[in-house]
């Protein structure tokens, strides 16, 4: 049910926040579901239908084909070692998405319109640039792994560049579903999450790793005989798993319900409906990650060139061709990334498996592309305070990630889109600072948030989760910049680059603790000065 636009806007002026949108086209603003008024104030199966469909969008974050590639690199280097690792990021994940969802929820802003508000000029807009090159570093994984997808699919007929074409144009289309409502285009989303559901399910069911392994490796947090390789797996699977535009995403489909948050009761209800959402739609992306992570270490760990050419023997002349130009003949253990996976499937088992497998993948991609469309959007339009219509925000967000994409695969081979994945993981690793750091402080933030301000013991928790992630990923990022060629120039260059690149991080570290104590430091000057947006700037309407 669409609730009715003017007792929307209504609860949103006397509500944390509100500015006034009558005349602006933008996501949400006369689309929100209504939720049921029930007699019992229990458990309701109604309401929580009612608020379920943000977490399933947030979701597919979880699964886009650079998480897939990186399970299957998982599975094929640690065979099921690393399986609690992923277990353990998805809780992390769930913790930051509950905090994102909290703060749309509570006032009604999603992060990056909070980010303008809450940030000097200068440093917002360097949040900004820093969330667009994570967007655009996501689509270019998303978009590539479809245009796979469909290069399988079509058995190598359509190349890579034309199918990164089909992704626009169907991408585009797919958007404007929203035309006919939000619910419809949330039921397409479950609808794409449920074909890798079944894709990956199967092959899981084809597979039939040993369920005692794959027990172990998800319950028992050990890695025993564990290389380099293998702990450079590890925290690749952790910067794959939590994504920086998500947080952002998330803390705006939750404005999607209408929510009257003149009650504080009503939004703890929401609150509480949205955590169980979101833990059902993680619960149901981390078992298709183990479909994903079982089948390629019970198939292809450990196994070199010449033993899956000898699996090829057994299958088609052109199952056996298409491995031929991917897999040398010699004993080296064989590399592992999404094209070489649909080949290992089609080797193993059969030419259908191989399509199966790319099905899946094209799910993956295209219902993960059009979510981080959104969360481009929903960035350019609150970091810059932009109200132009969403067929404007569409096109131009599209075209920023669109363009490199293309270019990146009409002139790339495939072997350096797989090398190019490793890399895009690592630039968007170093974006995570700036997600992370605004969502703690900003419901840290007793003048934001309210009585729902998070308790010590969630600041404690959550700070200390933030630096591990951010520590993990840093960690990442400088094994793989070990791992490159490099000359003294551009070594020189990265070591200035990381220098400012702490600076800013440092800045926002400062900015969240001075929002523990709210408004304490508005008339300090050192803090006016450089950090605290003054009251009548910050557009900030509070509950007495």
């Amino acid at each position: 049910m669409t609730v009715n636009v003017e007792t929307q806007r209504k609860n949103d002026k006397d509500s944390y926040y509100y500015e006034d949108d009558s005349n602006v086209d933008t996501y949400f603003s006369d689309d929100r579901i209504d939720i049921p008024q029930t007699e019992t104030t229990g458990f309701s199966f109604r309401k929580l239908w009612a608020f379920t469909g943000p977490g399933f969008l947030m979701s597919i974050a979880y699964l886009d084909p650079g998480n897939i590639e990186s399970d299957l690199q998982s599975g094929a280097i640690a065979q099921y070692r690393l399986l609690w690792v992923l277990f353990i990021s998805t809780i992390l994940g769930f913790v930051m998405q509950c905090l994102s969802s909290k703060l749309g929820v509570v006032t009604g802003l999603h992060l990056a319109e909070m980010c303008y508000r809450q940030y000097k000029k200068v440093p917002r807009l360097i949040t900004w640039i820093m969330i667009e090159i994570a967007v655009i570093g996501s689509d270019m994984q998303e978009v590539i792994g479809t245009a796979i997808a469909i290069y399988l699919l079509s058995n190598k007929v359509i190349p890579l560049w034309a199918g990164c074409l089909i992704t626009i144009v169907d991408t585009f289309t797919f958007l404007f579903l929203d035309k006919y409502g939000l619910r419809k285009l949330e039921l397409f989303f479950s609808l794409l999450i449920g074909i890798m559901g079944v894709t990956f399910g199967y092959e899981y069911i084809v597979t039939a790793p040993p369920s005692g392994e794959v027990s172990k490796g998800l319950f028992v947090p050990w890695c025993s005989n564990c290389n380099s390789d293998i702990l450079l797996q590890a925290v690749g699977v952790v910067g794959a798993v939590i994504m920086p535009h998500n947080l952002y995403l998330h803390s705006a489909l939750v404005k999607s319900r209408n929510i009257d948050r003149k009650k504080p009761e009503k939004i703890s209800e929401a609150n509480f409906y949205y955590a169980i959402e979101s833990a059902l739609a993680l619960i149901i992306s981390l078992i298709i990650n183990i479909f994903v992570v079982s089948v390629f270490a019970s198939g292809m760990y450990g196994k070199t060139n010449n033993e899956l050419l000898d699996m090829c023997k057994n299958q088609s002349d052109s199952m056996y061709d298409m491995a031929k130009e991917e897999f040398d003949a010699n004993d080296e253990i064989a590399d592992a990334d999404i094209y070489k996976g649909g080949i290992f499937l089609g080797c193993a088992f059969s030419m259908a498996a191989m399509f199966i497998w790319a099905i899946g993948i094209l799910a993956a991609g295209q219902s993960s592309t059009m979510t981080g469309t959104y969360a481009g959007q929903f960035c350019m339009e609150g970091f810059l305070n932009l109200k132009w219509p969403k067929w404007k925000r569409v096109i131009f967000t599209r075209s920023i990630a669109m363009v490199p994409t293309f270019f990146t695969a009409f002139f790339s081979s495939l072997s350096s889109l797989t090398t190019l994945n490793d890399l895009l993981n690592a630039v968007m690793s170093l974006q995570l600072p700036f997600a992370l750091i605004p969502t703690i402080a900003f419901t840290s933030n007793p003048k934001i948030m309210g009585k729902f301000v998070n308790g010590l013991l969630y600041k404690i928790s959550s700070i200390c989760l933030a630096v591990l992630i951010v520590a993990i990923n840093i960690f990442f990022v400088v094994m793989e910049v070990r791992e490159q060629d490099l000359n003294v120039a551009v070594i020189v260059v990265i070591y200035l680059g990381a220098a400012v690149y702490f600076l800013f991080v440092t800045y926002v570290v400062i900015h969240m603790v001075l929002s523990f104590e709210g408004d304490k430091y508005h008339n300090v000057s050192w803090a006016k000065k450089y950090f605290v947006v003054p009251l009548d700037e910050s557009k900030r309407h509070y509950l007495e």
